[in-house]
């Protein structure tokens, strides 16, 4: 089983998606495949045993478009200069159409060479001509809408073909009796009709194309974080080569201001670096030997020289783009009532309009009213708006996810998080940062507490005690300078003992002063430490106690307005985490939790989750995607709090890249109004549909009401107009 993307070239509305997806679905040797309208491209997981790359290709040629090949990148398509020309060109071709056609009809001047009722073989010709030229400018829609209707696969292209080609030919039919002398031909041509509508359908597309660009803005973004070339160490001398001919392996080399190119670790120096693209966090991240890189990221202060490890597709920003991309191409629940009904919307037109060309020949009409009828059911009816309706909404939300550190792994996740009413916890790395830190420092000495500080920190870099991260990593922060340490000793399970600056210092727990016969006379600020949940640590010197130092796992920053928000949300939040009981209430009560399950064992977390789902609830599970895997699958949404080191987690449905937990209720305010944004857009897609297509057919043709082909296409482009527009508010949510 593989599963791949391909870009694909032809489709312009969710009948060319709708198709395409149930002509590959159908294919054997395909397992699913879900089509992209706005992305243009297809994800298709199948079975390589059965077919390869080449016949994935075939299969799409079949069903009328055309592959790419592989996805690889996010391409904007930047309308050029030439393009641009070509638009302006025919937009001025289009007013010279309309006056000629027209102009006669409102007293406008006009030349006696092609005035129609003095000269209508010349009128026509040049309305011949200058028609012509726009079925040039539109052949690959006519050519589009022919080779899907073949396929039988018809799509909005297949109507405005149907009705500009029926339209233009009988005008050709008028012209030839014009020629031949039946000069009451002349007001009953329709060239301008065919030309107009062509140019609209482009205005639309035109548009449209602006539109899909900005939506995939904020995607794209991701891919240009990198940079385009780096500097490597081959054989001591450096050498500037682009970011594609890095390999595993090469030493690359970061200065201060440069970004780091790929994924590694470092070999050589210390630097300061910026990884708020991944983690959020604003300040910069100390990194010194044997630190991991993030590439993307910006080195502030440092020269360093580090190991490409993961390159390419392997790389941090690669895998969130994949995620993002992916996600896109999954389904929402409520897409799935859009395809259906344009699965049968297009063969439905067809049919609607033949009936109503038929109906109006049987009620005595003439032909050139029931022609006209015709065609512009088939063009009103275009179902463009519709099929942007939900996917245009979904890749707005995506990408504004991605761009503020959310990665969803799915569309329907968009759609069902704003229904969760149970978000269940993890304690430690999700609602603490999983790691220890100074909390409070008692000191008794004439020591100044940054000195102090700088002394145990420079004795604890050499333990390998989780304790003695803390005091490291408060080191890096505060930029504390490292001293020199002679006579290091550890002593297991009580302690260090080490000499700096020619003096002696005993650092650790209460026993290590039993040890060294040290009375304690502060016992009672012990106890005050330990119930606010800190580990003791003791410094000594010559029989001395210099300072109490407590170590604690942090809440991480905004938790408790985070819980206090789902709360007000009506929201149930609960504690669920292996630690005992009493520090687990203790967290829970200073953030705001007011259930709590503790002493669960990793499959005992599962169990409980499955417990909520049957009281009813919609449970969302909130871990660090570690030891909470088997509850965040088990849960109906699993979220991932995540360092962005290691984004690619199957046990979670979201992964949170960055510190703080204000992704939850961003999360839940994207989702919300995602499904509104989408179901308006919807209303409004099946509103202008009902409301236009029994106008076009002329049900209010007795009280005045009426429009032709070429108001029709405009109105066709205003309902897209609308969609895109309504979608594009989503850019403006306002997130924390």
């Amino acid at each position: 089983m593989k599963k791949i993307i391909l870009s694909i070239e032809g489709m312009t509305c969710s009948a060319c998606s709708n198709g395409l997806e149930k002509y590959l679905n159908k294919q054997n040797g395909i397992l699913s495949a879900s089509v992209n309208l706005v992305m243009a491209n297809a994800s298709i997981e199948y079975d390589e045993k059965i077919v390869n790359r080449e016949k994935l290709d075939e299969f799409v040629k079949q069903a009328g478009f055309k592959s790419l090949g592989e996805f690889k990148e996010i391409k904007l398509e930047s309308k050029n200069k030439k393009e641009k020309i070509k638009f302006i060109i025919f937009s001025f071709l289009a007013v010279i159409l309309m006056y000629v056609s027209m102009g006669h009809m409102i007293g406008l001047p006009t030349l006696d060479i092609i005035n129609p009722h003095t000269h209508g073989v010349q009128y026509s010709i040049t309305l011949l001509v200058l028609t012509c030229l726009f079925l040039i400018y539109g052949f690959d829609i006519l050519k589009n809408g022919y080779k899907n209707l073949i396929h039988g696969t018809p799509n909005m292209d297949t109507l405005v073909g149907i009705g500009v080609i029926s339209s233009f030919l009988y005008s050709i039919y008028g012209m030839c009796m014009i020629i031949k002398g039946n000069h009451e031909y002349t007001m009953n041509l329709y060239f301008e009709s065919s030309a107009i509508v062509i140019y609209f359908i482009k205005l639309g597309r035109y548009i449209d194309g602006i539109s899909k660009d900005k939506t995939k803005e904020a995607i794209s973004k991701l891919t240009q974080i990198t940079p385009k070339s780096a500097i490597i160490k081959i054989d001591g001398e450096l050498k500037e080569v682009t970011i594609d001919e890095i390999k595993k392996g090469d030493i690359v080399v970061s200065r201060p201001g440069e970004k780091i190119a790929v994924d590694g670790e470092i070999i050589s120096g210390k630097a300061h670096l910026d990884e708020a693209f991944i983690t959020g966090e604003s300040k910069p991240v100390s990194k010194e030997i044997g630190s991991k890189v993030i590439a993307g990221s910006i080195n502030y202060d440092g020269y360093i020289e580090y190991k490409a490890e993961r390159i390419g597709k392997e790389s941090t920003i690669s895998e969130i783009v994949k995620l993002v991309v992916e996600a896109s191409n999954t389904k929402a629940p409520i897409a799935k009532i859009a395809d259906k009904v344009s699965g049968y919307f297009v063969p439905s037109v067809i049919v609607i309009s033949i009936i109503t060309f038929i109906v109006y020949l049987i009620l005595g009409s003439s032909f050139n009213t029931a022609l006209i009828t015709f065609v512009t059911v088939l063009v009103v009816a275009c179902p463009c708006s519709l099929g942007l309706a939900t996917p245009l909404a979904i890749v707005v939300s995506e990408g504004l996810c991605a761009s503020n550190g959310i990665l969803v792994k799915k569309s329907e996740i968009l759609e069902n998080f704003g229904k969760v009413d149970t978000i269940v916890f993890d304690k430690t790395g999700t609602l603490t940062y999983g790691k220890l830190k100074i909390s409070e420092i008692l000191n008794y000495s004439n020591i100044e507490e940054k000195k102090l500080l700088q002394i145990v920190s420079s004795l604890e870099e050499k333990s390998t005690h989780p304790i003695g991260k803390a005091f490291t990593d408060y080191s890096q922060e505060n930029k504390l300078e490292k001293l020199k340490v002679q006579n290091f000793e550890n002593i297991a399970g009580h302690g260090i003992v080490g000499t700096v600056e020619d003096e002696e210092y005993i650092i650790g727990n209460s026993k290590i002063l039993e040890k060294y016969r040290i009375s304690n006379s502060h016992l009672d600020d012990e106890k005050k430490l330990s119930e606010k949940g800190n580990s003791i640590i003791y410094v000594a010197k010559n029989k001395e106690i210099l300072a109490l130092i407590g170590v604690n796992d942090i809440i991480r920053e905004n938790s408790k307005e985070i819980i206090n928000e789902l709360n007000n949300k009506k929201i149930q939040t609960i504690m669920l985490t292996g630690d005992n009981l009493e520090t687990a209430n203790k967290i829970a009560k200073e953030i705001g939790i007011t259930k709590v399950i503790a002493n669960v064992l990793p499959k005992e977390k599962s169990d409980m989750i499955k417990i909520l789902k049957e009281e009813g609830k919609y449970v969302a599970m909130c871990g660090d995607g570690i030891n909470d895997s088997p509850a965040l699958a088990c849960s109906d949404i699993g979220v991932s709090v995540n360092s962005g080191t290691d984004i690619a987690m199957d046990s979670s449905d979201v992964i949170l890249t960055r510190s703080n937990l204000n992704s939850i209720t961003n999360l839940i305010t994207i989702s919300n109004k995602t499904i509104r944004n989408i179901k308006q857009n919807l209303f409004w897609a099946f509103f202008y549909n009902l409301l236009m297509i029994p106008i076009a057919i002329g049900v209010l043709k007795p009280f005045g009401i009426s429009i032709n082909p070429m108001i029709a296409s405009l109105a066709m482009v205003f309902s897209s107009i609308t969609v895109i527009l309504n979608s594009a508010r989503l850019r403006n949510i306002k997130l924390k």
